[in-house]
């Protein structure tokens, strides 16, 4: 696997099963809560519910501007942090397809 470096403009080349332990350690070591199911549905509904219900605070007419119409789940891709001894991963979540 080719991957960015935390610091400084170079490339890592690790195996992938290095990297996956590597990202599955983070998780595991910051209590993260998992699931077997997709919460993004649930999560776009309570949205959806939150801004329909604030008539007064969000105008009928701009609802569409604070709602995704096709979220997903959020990503996490690790940097390697090349200048810490064991080279953990600096977490980076891509946000950009939550529901909001």
């Amino acid at each position: 696997m080719v991957t960015r470096a935390d610091k400084g403009n170079s490339l890592v080349i690790l195996p992938i099963k290095q990297y996956d332990s590597k990202i599955n350690n983070f998780i595991l070591a910051n209590k993260f809560q998992t699931t077997t199911q997709d919460p993004t549905n649930t999560f776009q509904s309570q949205v959806w519910k939150v801004i329909n219900n604030s008539k007064t605070l969000i105008p009928p007419d701009t609802k569409w501007k604070y709602i995704n119409m096709n979220p997903t789940a959020l990503t996490i891709k690790g940097l390697i942090k090349l200048h810490k001894p064991e080279q953990p991963i600096r977490p980076v979540v891509n946000w950009r397809g939550a529901p909001a």
